[in-house]
């Protein structure tokens, strides 16, 4: 497998995707051929406005981005792609809708088989084990919240440190975590924005700049440096 699977698109004083466009090209040998699954739709746009938004993004590198929803046969795109992007938004909507079309499991043999994948945000909360720890509303119910499974563990991307000096007294992520792994016994990343798992043949490892905070099934809790290699 080779799969990027990312915590954000965008950071902050950034253009969608330039902070990843070097590791994408490095990575994946800079793709010309992208098939983009917009059923996330961040923001409610639509699935043209979504593509054609990703398409402006890979301009520069002069690669050819086709929605699948242009496709008649959605199955049949993604069993003849060679690089598939999944965006981000609302993971329920995508989960959802990739549930109704039948298109888990194509999806996870065409990325176990060997297609590259690109995941952000929402894109990445299905490679997990399911979609348990995102952080979207809850604004359609799926069939299922399991997913790709790529990943023997949960991802919550945009993850955010509790801040010492705030005066917010909801709960934090890593209250939220806790709770779920009451429930749940799958570990969970908490993936900073800028950092983003890789994919490289049986290697897992984090990449970019930044630690990740790691959530054991046993309670252990702790910071995964940058290329630390997952091994639950």
């Amino acid at each position: 497998m080779r799969c990027i699977i990312a915590s954000t698109s965008t950071i902050y004083g950034s253009d969608y995707l330039e902070y990843l466009f070097p590791e994408i090209n490095r990575f994946f040998n800079q793709p010309k051929e992208i098939l983009f699954i917009p059923y996330a739709r961040p923001g409610g746009i639509s699935h043209d406005a979504y593509t054609a938004k990703v398409q402006k993004a890979f301009q520069s590198t002069n690669a050819i981005v086709r929605g699948i929803h242009e496709y008649s046969s959605p199955k049949e795109a993604i069993q003849k792609a060679k690089f598939i992007f999944t965006g981000g938004g609302n993971t329920f909507l995508l989960v959802k809708t990739l549930h109704e079309l039948g298109l888990f499991n194509v999806l996870k043999k065409a990325i176990t088989s060997g297609t590259s994948y690109l995941g952000t945000s929402a894109g990445s909360n299905i490679c997990g084990v399911n979609m348990k720890t995102t952080n979207d509303m809850p604004i359609v119910y799926p069939p299922s919240f399991e997913c790709l499974n790529i990943l023997n563990f949960n991802i919550n991307p945009h993850y955010l440190d509790p801040q010492a000096n705030s005066t917010h007294k909801g709960e934090t992520r890593e209250t939220r975590i806790k709770e779920f792994l009451q429930q749940n016994k799958i570990p969970v990343v908490g993936l900073r924005e800028g950092s983003w798992i890789e994919i490289n043949g049986k290697e897992i490892s984090l990449r970019g700049e930044l630690t990740a905070r790691i959530f054991k099934t046993d309670g252990e809790i702790f910071e995964a440096q940058p290329n630390y290699t997952f091994n639950f």
